[in-house]
């Protein structure tokens, strides 16, 4: 395969997976906004949603005071953002336009179509009206995209470049919300701790509920947790089905497998290193314990993971595709 068109299949996907999770995370702030919370606790909800993404700097650029509305608008309709859905979703179409020889008529549909949709809704006031319905139809229309691609494509190398595209997005979103969110809620324990004394130890269990289970539900995993552990939501658990289980979909360990494997087979000769380092980074995954990543550190577990999915993109780039700034 040209490299030029691995390169346009491997952006078009991750720029579709990217779409959704910001939708996934924007949904999740703006429902944990509606809850009752003090004023502070709101705003670093929302620094909290623009520093997964590192975009702090390029918000209070171009908007200053960080607030709701500013935020949605920045992450949504925002075309100087690379990371707003507008700008993902266009750049997911036009680099599925480039390779239309490449992908069924139906991929290359629900591609334009999402497109079209997108803009007749913010042109109207569905978005501000309703914005949770809004971000439900980009995670749809996101499933629509992967189902298609699995049920029409023959299984080549361009499928297989769509796969490594989506499941490594998916591995670096899952790594940043779960560092970012359990930050925030162990800042969040603490800093009321000491506000109130004894009386926030009372409070405590039903604000970590409310905490863990918006981290939950921004993968599609509280069902899905509940139907694992049956008890009570913990930090531990939570991290071990995000980052360990093998059967979550959106789990670090699911997304480097499907990474690894894809990688095995478009490999190359001059990809056997990226494969290595894939192929080591799932061994640390599968054969990882939860209360040993813990214990040595969350944060700074999750933070060279990133580093390492960074390498691998690097490495896929080197090895297969045409070098280009995304």
């Amino acid at each position: 395969m040209l490299s030029r068109t691995a390169d346009h299949l491997f952006w078009m996907s991750r720029y579709t997976e990217r779409a959704e999770n910001t939708a996934r995370m924007l949904n999740v702030s703006y429902e944990t906004s509606l809850l009752p919370q003090s004023a502070a606790m709101a705003q670093e909800g929302w620094k909290g949603l623009l520093s997964i993404s590192e975009l702090i700097p390029a918000y209070t650029a171009r908007h200053g005071e960080i607030t709701p509305a500013g935020v949605l608008e920045f992450m949504v309709r925002d075309d100087g953002n690379p990371s707003s859905i507008v700008s993902c979703l266009r750049a997911a179409r036009e680099n599925a336009r480039a390779v239309r020889g490449a992908l069924t008529t139906e991929v290359w549909e629900t591609q334009n179509q999402t497109w079209l949709e997108l803009c007749r809704l913010l042109k109207g006031d569905g978005f501000e009206r309703d914005p949770g319905q809004f971000f439900e139809w980009v995670k749809y229309r996101s499933h629509l995209s992967r189902g298609v691609v699995l049920g029409t494509m023959l299984q080549d190398e361009a499928f297989h470049f769509l796969r490594l595209g989506t499941f490594l997005e998916r591995a670096d979103n899952t790594a940043r919300l779960l560092d970012v969110k359990f930050h925030a809620v162990q800042s969040d324990f603490h800093g009321t701790a000491r506000e109130a004394g004894n009386g926030a130890r009372r409070a405590t269990p039903e604000a970590d509920f409310y905490h863990w289970s918006a981290i939950l539900r921004s993968v599609s995993a509280f069902e899905v947790y509940r139907k694992v552990y049956r008890d009570v939501i913990t930090p531990e658990r939570v991290a071990d089905l995000l980052m360990l289980r093998r059967d979550m979909p959106r789990s670090l360990h699911a997304s480097l497998h499907e990474v690894a494997d894809n990688l095995a087979v478009v490999s190359n000769g001059q990809s056997a290193e990226t494969q290595r380092k894939a192929g080591r980074l799932l061994a640390d995954l599968r054969y990882g314990r939860i209360d040993e990543i813990l214990a040595t550190g969350l944060h700074a577990y999750l933070t060279q993971f990133l580093d390492r999915v960074n390498e691998l993109g690097a490495g896929i780039s080197r090895d297969f595709l045409v070098p280009s700034p995304h």
